[in-house]
């Protein structure tokens, strides 16, 4: 089937579809664009037309008359129409379909304007964060003050893989990101916020609960509860069961943290894990931690964000929250940019 070939612009300018009836009166298409207005051509023309004065327009812009008379004869002359009565500056028809849209469009830059004072004032804004399960428990106390201090700002934790949080900050995901190792990536500014330890926990009827201490050997004889995804810390642990030529039975691996914790207050096994992800278990007994000397490991947790980035004002709030939480509360808290 033929047809003759018509850009969607075209169209517009050849039937009306696409614009209002009065909207149509004002577009034009030429040589394969679209006229452009900008708000200064448009501030004028509404001055013009609302003080019925190309003078005294000219004093409320504190412009002179010849410039006014310029912009608006530059503007009709781009429109293809007649905007104002050179005697009285009365609009034209034209003209008062155009001072319908230029009034919309210059409100609209006001309240553009005002979104951004509000923005800065951190009364609207959103704060997009990435962690994992453990991670993100470090987040809530710092949330917690930080919502107390700025509650219009929309806060999301999207929870994301620790290998991979590094990525979806590069990628403009996320803005920050909580992970427990140091990121290889020279693009990444790492700030270190807390310093966490490996426990060995169990229930309190366990066998071990009550010894204090024990060592790597005694542990050869226990079963693990383990998390079944692999990490830096895991491999860690069973490099240290292997150079001792310990065995390490990690006969149970759960999908979360939660489910290892109340798995092993079950009585079934014991679990190697962060402190941070047990310290309401171990403050009501229904854990108990013992010391395990071959396997004192820390942990550090950093914030990371784009180096070099223009960081939102939420974010950047946010990093204030973090620094003066940690001033105010100390070890385990900190707050030290690490140079790349």
């Amino acid at each position: 089937m033929g047809y003759s070939k018509v850009t969607p612009a075209l169209e517009v300018e050849a039937t009306g579809k696409g614009l209002d009836a009065k909207g149509a009166k004002i577009a034009k298409f030429r040589e394969g664009r679209w006229v452009g207005m900008d708000l200064f051509q448009l501030e004028t023309f509404v001055a013009v037309a609302e003080e019925r004065s190309f003078s005294r327009a000219a004093a409320r812009l504190h412009r002179t008359q010849p410039a006014v008379s310029q912009v608006i004869a530059k503007l009709e002359a781009e429109l293809g129409e007649t905007l104002l009565e050179r005697s009285a500056g009365q609009p034209t028809d034209a003209g008062k379909v155009l001072l319908e849209y230029a009034h919309k469009m210059l409100n609209l830059r006001k309240d553009a304007g005002a979104a951004l004072v509000d923005l800065r004032s951190l009364h609207r804004g959103r704060l997009d964060l990435a962690a994992n399960e453990y991670t993100c428990l470090y987040l809530l106390p710092v949330l917690d003050a930080f919502r107390r201090e700025n509650p219009r700002i929309k806060v999301a934790v999207q929870r994301t893989l620790a290998s991979r949080i590094a990525d979806e900050v590069q990628s403009h995901s996320v803005e920050i990101g909580v992970v427990s190792f140091r990121p290889a990536d020279p693009q990444v500014v790492s700030t270190l916020v807390y310093t966490d330890e490996l426990v060995c926990v169990m229930s309190p009827g366990h066998a071990l609960a009550k010894v204090g201490k024990v060592t790597v050997a005694r542990l050869g004889k226990e079963t693990f509860v383990a998390h079944n995804v692999p990490s830096p810390l895991r491999q860690k642990v069973i490099e240290t069961f292997a150079r001792r030529k310990i065995p390490l039975q990690m006969e149970v691996e759960l999908p979360s943290l939660e489910a290892i914790k109340r798995f092993v207050q079950m009585g079934n096994g014991v679990a190697l894990v962060p402190r941070l992800t047990v310290e309401g278990e171990l403050e009501s007994g229904t854990l108990v931690a013992v010391e395990v000397p071959e396997l004192q490991m820390e942990r550090k947790l950093r914030l990371v964000h784009r180096r070099g980035a223009a960081l939102s004002h939420a974010a950047r709030e946010f990093l204030r929250v973090v620094q003066a939480h940690a001033v105010e509360h100390g070890d385990p808290f900190c707050f030290v940019v690490e140079k790349g």
